[in-house]
């Protein structure tokens, strides 16, 4: 795995360690022909980090694809994580690996894995929520995990059949979670100031980005909104307007 991380201390976690609560957007993207040049694209717009998610590629390519996305993404201190597949994390030298619930279990994940690397998971509702907390709180050594997403908070192609959760859970996981929540579901410059008021600080783009004729563009203006949002609430948390 690939520690390389903006704090060095040895007793931190790697999500302390990459500066997760710092980063704000997160770029899931299958695979693509023009994958290098469109991670450079998407890191110099704003995107801090990456996770590779395609469930049609086999073994072999999915690890020669990860290896890729872990070069550009080590290039420019851009933490990478593949999708699912702890096994295959480990062979392509990723940063760490996402899960979601019908994947291996994080306790799992984390032995195979070891301490230093990222560890993800997807959770839908407050009881999921509730279980990733349950296998320990970030003290815990090594902590289960690193962070979670939440969502989608509206149904998406991405996750075809699953409902979406609104902004509630939005805020529950927020103030529930001991680890960095990333929103998933929909993420647009007009859709994140309604997310972030609802208390997301960590956005996860898909197709706004992926879809788009101009992905660095794209994720400039993306991370441009969140920013503004992010500026707004805290203006309003010291006027108390």
């Amino acid at each position: 795995m690939n520690t390389t991380t903006t704090d060095t201390a040895a007793s931190a976690t790697p999500g302390a360690r990459w500066g997760l609560a710092q980063r704000r957007l997160y770029l899931c993207t299958p695979d693509r022909p023009d994958l290098e040049a469109f991670l450079v694209d998407c890191i110099s717009g704003g995107v801090d980090v990456v996770q590779l998610r395609d469930k049609h590629l086999d073994d072999a390519t999915t690890v020669a694809r990860a290896r890729l996305a872990q070069r550009v993404c080590a290039d420019h201190g851009v933490p990478f994580v593949l999708n699912d597949r702890p096994d295959l994390a480990l062979e392509s030298g990723a940063d760490g690996v996402h899960v979601g619930q019908d994947d291996i279990d994080p306790v799992a994940a984390r032995a195979l894995l070891g301490p230093d690397a990222l560890l993800g998971l997807s959770t839908h509702q407050p009881p999921e929520l509730a279980v990733a907390i349950g296998h320990g709180v970030p003290s815990t050594s090594p902590a289960p995990v690193d962070y979670v997403s939440a969502g989608p908070v509206v149904p998406t192609p991405t996750k075809p059949g699953r409902p979406g959760t609104g902004l509630g859970y939005v805020t529950h996981a927020v103030t529930q979670s001991p680890w960095p929540v990333w929103v998933t579901g929909g993420a647009s410059p007009d859709s994140v100031g309604a997310l972030v008021t609802a208390g997301a600080r960590h956005v996860v783009v898909v197709r706004w980005i992926t879809e788009s004729s101009n992905p660095g563009a794209a994720a400039r203006a993306l991370r441009q909104a969140i920013d503004a949002a992010l500026e707004e609430v805290d203006r309003r948390d010291v006027t108390g307007d």
